[in-house]
C-alpha cells in the first residue's frame, strides 16, 4: 500500500433505517456468494490534476450523496440496517510508480487489490480510492465502489458530478433513507405485490432446469469467457433495422435460440437486471435501484421476427415488475420450490449494458455477405479476476462503435466450457442467420416435457 490522505466531508442526513429494496438485493447476493460486491475502474488523469484536485472531488461526491456516507449495523439476530453518517473521513491511496513500471498496470493492480479484499461493512466507507504517481505527476485514478452504495446507473450518475464538481445543481434523485421510508408505504407495497405475483405465475408454469441435469464434471467452479466480434455488431444493426425493432430485443432473442437450441429447454427463462430509473425520483439517486425480473419467451415453432418480437414484449413485462421486498421474493422463491417439490431454477441472466431507448441505426445497413467477410475477426478469450458471477449463466453484452462484445460467466458444475463457447459462438451464428432471412425459422421444437398446470396466485394483501 502506499501514502494515504484522510479527506474530511460533511454533508446534509443522517440517521438509521431499514434497507431499501435495491440494497436488501445486493446484500442478499453478498451474503449467498461470501463476497464483496463491487464496480469501478481506472481512469487516466489529464495533466496538470493535482492531489488536492482529486481529494476535492472525493470530497464533493461524499458530502452530495448519502449512499456513499452508508454503512451497515447488523443485529445479533442478523437483521441489518443502512446507518447514514453526515460526516466523516475517508482515505486517498496515493502510489508511487517505480522506474521501469508501467503506470496503467500498476493502477489495474490497485484496482484488484481493492475488488479482492472485502468490504467491512460496518466500520469502512464503501469507496476505495487511490491515484497513481511517476516522478511527482498524476498518471492514473482508481475507484472501486462497494454495490450496495450504487448501481451501474447510479454510478452514471457519480461519473457526471464528478465532472461538473463543485459547480453542480442540487441533488434531484431520492437518497437513501428517504427511499427505505417510501417503500414501506401502501403504493410502493402494492406495485411490490403486483412484481411478486408475476414472478409467482412465471415459477408455477415454467419447467423447473435452465440447463438440463449437472454435467458432474472433474473441476467444479466458475469459468468466464468474452468474445468480441465486429459481425454482431454488423448482424444486430441489419436485423433491427430491417425488422423496426430495438438492438437490444434482437440480441435478446439471438440469446433465446442460442440457449432453447443448446439445452433443448423452452419456453427460455432468462432474468433481467431492470435500472428502474423510469421510476419518478430515480433518474438521478446514486443509491441502488436496480433489481432483477424474469422474462419467458416461447419460441417453439415461430420465425426469427416473431421471436424478436416476442422478446420485446417479454422484457417490457418484466421491466413493469422489477420492484419488489426482496425477503418477500425470496420468501415465495422457496414457498413454490416446497409446493411444487423441487427447486425452480431461475439462475440465468441477460444484462445488456449498453442500456435500453438506443436510437434505430441509420445509414446502409450490413448485408449478409459483408456479416459473413466479418466473421474471421472475431475473438475469443478466456478471461479471470474478481467479482465473478457466481450464477449458473451470467451473459453481459457492452459494445463499441465497431464491436460487440458478450461477457459469460458459468457454474462448469451445469455448463461446461465447451458449453460457453458454443453459446457464445452461437449467439453470433444466430444473428447471422437473422440477416440472412428474418422470417425464416427459429429452430426450436416443442418443449419435450409439458409445463405443469397453473396453480392460483396468492392473493394480494390487504
Amino acid at each position: 500500500m502506499g501514502a494515504q490522505l484522510l479527506v474530511p466531508f460533511h454533508g446534509e442526513g443522517s440517521g438509521v433505517g431499514e434497507l431499501t429494496w435495491g440494497q436488501k438485493g445486493i446484500w442478499q447476493t453478498i451474503r449467498l456468494s461470501g463476497e464483496s460486491v463491487t464496480m469501478g475502474g481506472v481512469q487516466p488523469l489529464r495533466p496538470g490534476i493535482t492531489i488536492e484536485d482529486v481529494a476535492a472531488t472525493l470530497q464533493y461526491v461524499m458530502a452530495r450523496h448519502q449512499s456513499l456516507r452508508t454503512r451497515l449495523r447488523i443485529d445479533p439476530d442478523g437483521h441489518t440496517w443502512q446507518v447514514v453518517s453526515s460526516e466523516g473521513e475517508v482515505p486517498l491511496e496515493i502510489v508511487d510508480v517505480a522506474a521501469g513500471e508501467d503506470p496503467a498496470e500498476v493502477a489495474d493492480a490497485v484496482r484488484k487489490r481493492y475488488q479482492s479484499h472485502d468490504f467491512d461493512y460496518a466500520e469502512e466507507w464503501p469507496v476505495r480510492m487511490a491515484v497513481t504517481r511517476r516522478d511527482g505527476t498524476l498518471t492514473h485514478v482508481v475507484a472501486v465502489y462497494l454495490h450496495l452504495a450504487m448501481d451501474a446507473g447510479g454510478l452514471d450518475v457519480l461519473m457526471a458530478d464528478s465532472r461538473t464538481r463543485r459547480d453542480g445543481p442540487p441533488v434531484t434523485g431520492i437518497q437513501p433513507l428517504q427511499l427505505a421510508w417510501q417503500q414501506q408505504q401502501p403504493a410502493a407495497l402494492r406495485r411490490g405485490e403486483a412484481s411478486l405475483r408475476h414472478l409467482e405465475q412465471v415459477l408455477r408454469t415454467i419447467a423447473p432446469r435452465r440447463f438440463g441435469r449437472p454435467t458432474g464434471g472433474p473441476v467444479p467452479g466458475f469459468e468466464q469467457v468474452s468474445y468480441e466480434s465486429a459481425a454482431m455488431q454488423l448482424a444486430n444493426r441489419a436485423v433491427a433495422a430491417r425488422t423496426g425493432f430495438g438492438t437490444n430485443p434482437v440480441l435478446l432473442a439471438a440469446f433465446a435460440v442460442t440457449l432453447a437450441r443448446h439445452t433443448g429447454i423452452n419456453p427460455v427463462v432468462v432474468v433481467l437486471p431492470v435500472s428502474n430509473r423510469f421510476r419518478p425520483g430515480f433518474a438521478g439517486t446514486v443509491s441502488p435501484v436496480a433489481q432483477i425480473s424474469p422474462c419467458v419467451v416461447d419460441l417453439a415453432g415461430i420465425s426469427f421476427s416473431t421471436a424478436i418480437s416476442r422478446s420485446a414484449k417479454a422484457s417490457m413485462h418484466a421491466f413493469k415488475h422489477a420492484y419488489y421486498n426482496p425477503d418477500e421474493r425470496l420468501a415465495l422463491l422457496r414457498r413454490v420450490d416446497r409446493e411444487r417439490g423441487e427447486q425452480i431454477d431461475i439462475s440465468c441472466f441477460f444484462n445488456d449494458l449498453r442500456g435500453l431507448g438506443r436510437p434505430q441505426p441509420t445509414g446502409p445497413v450490413a448485408t449478409e455477405a459483408e456479416v459473413r467477410e466479418a466473421l474471421p475477426g472475431s475473438r475469443l478469450r478466456w478471461t479471470t479476476g474478481p467479482g465473478l458471477s457466481k450464477q449458473k449463466l451470467y451473459l453481459s453484452i457492452n459494445d463499441s462503435p465497431d464491436t460487440i462484445e458478450l461477457i459469460l460467466s458459468a457454474d462448469t458444475e451445469h455448463l461446461s466450457t465447451v458449453d460457453m463457447e458454443a453459446i457464445v459462438r452461437g449467439i453470433e451464428a444466430v444473428l447471422v442467420e437473422m440477416v440472412a432471412d428474418p422470417a425464416g425459422p427459429t429452430g426450436v421444437p416443442a418443449p419435450a416435457v409439458p409445463a405443469p398446470s397453473v396453480a392460483p396466485a396468492a392473493p394480494a394483501r390487504g
